[in-house]
């Protein structure tokens, strides 16, 4: 079986650990450090229970991209920091103590050997996309808390799943095209842009998305069924299709402003201009063992940083032996 190549949505991990870590963790000089050994811990757990041949910590270099405002100023709006002063950039609001870990992460997977990487102007989620879509290879692995990313599900040219950790690692889904039209009613053949279509329509109050007035998950997952597309959908409305009803039609009219920006917000970037910090292969042995020993020392990571460690030379021992047993003649 071909290793995956795993794509984590490194902030909504990090985010996760913040909150299922007590704070009570810190350095010695008081700093917190309960984001950062969660953090590690689960991607050792990653990296041990899914034994991915490539691994790539997603970042977003913009978490609120100006493309996305100017089709819905309304997107993300609520988690805007306040902020003082003319010319202020937006700030997502966050933990105060989180913020000062986030640099502490990317040094400790840097000193590891393991990938990060960003697009100018993009979020995580259309870095995680674009690689998604490049990938002809190898299996794909999207890690992450966020259910936007279940559009990236896919059986061709190689399978795409997302591995939903909303609940924690221990009660992480795996979710491919078949599992995301069981759940939540869009057929199988074209689940993850489907998924996407749906959720234009239901709306995410997260995100500052307000939907479809009148229009519920089951609602909009019917219509994209029979309809096929957001785009069909609306030309019916627009064609006074008889195959929807006039109270529908009449209330996707009246959103039309709302879904003709929906798609730029919702649908995931498939070509941001991407940059790795390295190459994506989970490394034969730490980059820089000495410096993961002085991080691990400064910053109290305890057994953390040596459960990441041991979980990059399992996973490397693990593809050899594959290798070697492919190598054999059948």
């Amino acid at each position: 079986m071909t290793a995956p190549l795993a794509l984590l949505d490194a902030a909504s991990l990090y985010f996760r650990a913040f909150f299922a870590v007590p704070e009570s963790l810190t350095a010695p000089d008081g700093t917190p450090v309960n984001a950062v050994r969660g953090f590690a811990d689960t991607v050792a757990r990653i990296l041990t229970d899914r034994r991915p041949g490539r691994l790539v910590a997603c970042l977003d270099a913009d978490w609120r991209p100006d493309f996305r405002v100017e089709a819905l100023p309304s997107y993300k709006a609520h988690r805007v920091a306040e902020q003082g002063g003319a010319g202020q950039v937006d700030v997502e609001e966050a933990p105060d103590t989180l913020g000062p870990q986030v640099p502490i992460i990317l040094e400790l997977l840097e000193a590891v050997g393991l990938a990060t990487a960003q697009a100018q102007g993009f979020e995580a989620d259309d870095v995680i996309g674009t690689l998604a879509t490049r990938e002809d290879r190898d299996p794909v692995e999207v890690i992450t808390g966020d259910r936007d990313l279940f559009q990236l599900v896919r059986t061709e040219p190689v399978p795409v799943s997302v591995i939903y950790v909303g609940r924690g690692w221990a009660k992480a889904q795996v979710l491919g095209p078949a599992e995301v039209a069981e759940r939540y009613g869009v057929p199988v053949d074209n689940a993850g842009p489907a998924y996407a279509d749906m959720s234009m329509l239901r709306g995410d109050p997260s995100d500052g998305l307000p939907g479809v007035p009148g229009v519920g998950e089951k609602t909009a997952a019917t219509l994209i069924t029979r309809f096929g597309s957001l785009e069909a959908l609306l030309a019916a409305a627009e064609a006074e299709s008889p195959d929807l009803p006039a109270k529908t039609r009449a209330k996707l009219l009246a959103a039309a402003d709302y879904l003709a920006a929906a798609p730029v917000v919702v649908r995931v970037a498939r070509d941001a201009p991407v940059v790795f910090s390295r190459q994506d292969r989970v490394p034969d042995s730490p980059a820089d063992p000495d410096r993961v020993a002085e991080l691990a020392r400064r910053w109290n990571l305890g057994g953390s940083a040596e459960r990441l460690l041991t979980a990059v030379s399992s996973v490397t021992a693990t593809l050899t032996t594959r290798q070697g047993e492919q190598a054999q003649p059948g």
